[in-house]
């Protein structure tokens, strides 16, 4: 029987891969995106419980989040400037003898003050409701640093596993027969050790419904390397008993395929385990190309390096 033929088990739970019945069948996307993330929409939480404020903060990428904290920080202080300016001509000092826009940057920059607790004393509150206002962005600025300084800590302290995946993967000769590759590198300088690689293909069903989709583990070459300090190309041999054989762009097009990866390491820096994921669509995958070679000639003391530039880069093969 025919590698492409071969029945693939209906019953064993294990092939769905916890996407569940219902996403495996009704997803008109790709299952996981390149970066990892899923096309699954939550629905139904209360706002607050939905918003997930803390990992949303934990997961954006820096640029953003120091962006979302220097907005926060100028609109706290305008708003409570605003509020001591509603508090009348003798809230503050100096306030009595100012036009209003004097008044506000006056009210904004002691904002500021009161905020990070710097405290110049070139500007006092006055009324009772200037002191109450400056007793409440007390605690709102100690809270408030608290909660910034904790995330930041969050960010620095967790361990992430920044691996590149080169654009597209390959599938050309390889050792007197053809195969699926692609390649991976690390991007940081921490080892990662025991890494370990799964590939899968997801694909509707040949002969069965359109929503019907199946989940094939596909051998690899090597599935495990135990020490990760370069570049790893990760090949599928394609053989007789590979579900990649005798297929076609075009049909594998027609299956709405997705190569899955799921990648499994151990990082040295933070003693815990790492993780990263990416896919493969079918107009991602090149054949008859084969990758360039990343290494350069070893330094005259030996050292041996790598041109993270060249991991996306590939040939035509005749």
């Amino acid at each position: 029987m025919s590698a492409d033929l071969r029945p693939v088990p209906t019953d064993d739970p294990n092939l769905d891969l916890g996407f569940g019945s219902v996403v495996a069948r009704e997803s008109r996307k790709r299952l996981l995106n390149r970066d990892g993330t899923f096309n699954v929409r939550r629905e139904g939480l209360p706002f607050l419980e939905a918003l997930s404020a803390y990992h949303y903060f934990l997961t954006i990428s820096w640029p953003k989040f120091l962006g979302y904290v220097a907005a926060t920080y100028v609109i706290l202080n305008a708003l409570f400037a605003f509020a001591f300016v509603a508090c009348g001509a003798g809230a503050l000092t100096g306030f009595a003898n100012e036009a209003m826009m004097e008044r506000f940057s006056r009210a904004f920059f002691f904002s500021v003050h009161t905020l990070a607790t710097i405290g110049y004393g070139n500007i006092v509150p006055v009324t009772f409701a200037a002191n109450a206002l400056v007793a409440l962005e007390s605690l709102v600025g100690l809270l408030g640093f608290a909660i910034i300084a904790g995330i930041m800590f969050a960010r620095f302290a967790r361990p992430r596993a920044e691996i590149a995946f080169s654009d597209v993967a390959v599938i050309a000769p390889y050792r007197g027969k053809t195969a699926l590759m692609f390649r991976i590198v690390n991007k940081k300088r921490n080892e990662i050790v025991e890494m370990e690689a799964k590939v899968l293909l997801a694909r509707r069903k040949r002969g069965g419904q359109i929503t019907d989709r199946e989940f094939i583990p596909l051998k690899l070459e090597r599935d495990r390397v135990v020490f990760f300090p370069l570049a790893w190309t990760i090949v599928h041999p394609i053989d007789a008993g590979s579900p990649l054989n005798t297929c076609s762009p075009e049909e594998l097009q027609a299956l709405d395929a997705e190569l899955l990866v799921l990648l499994n390491g151990f990082d040295e820096t933070f003693s815990q385990t790492v993780h990263t994921r990416s896919s493969y669509k079918v107009d991602e995958i090149v054949w008859g190309a084969k990758f360039r070679n990343m290494f350069n000639p070893s330094d005259p003391d030996g050292t041996i390096s790598v041109d993270i530039r060249k991991l996306h880069e590939f040939d035509p093969v005749a």
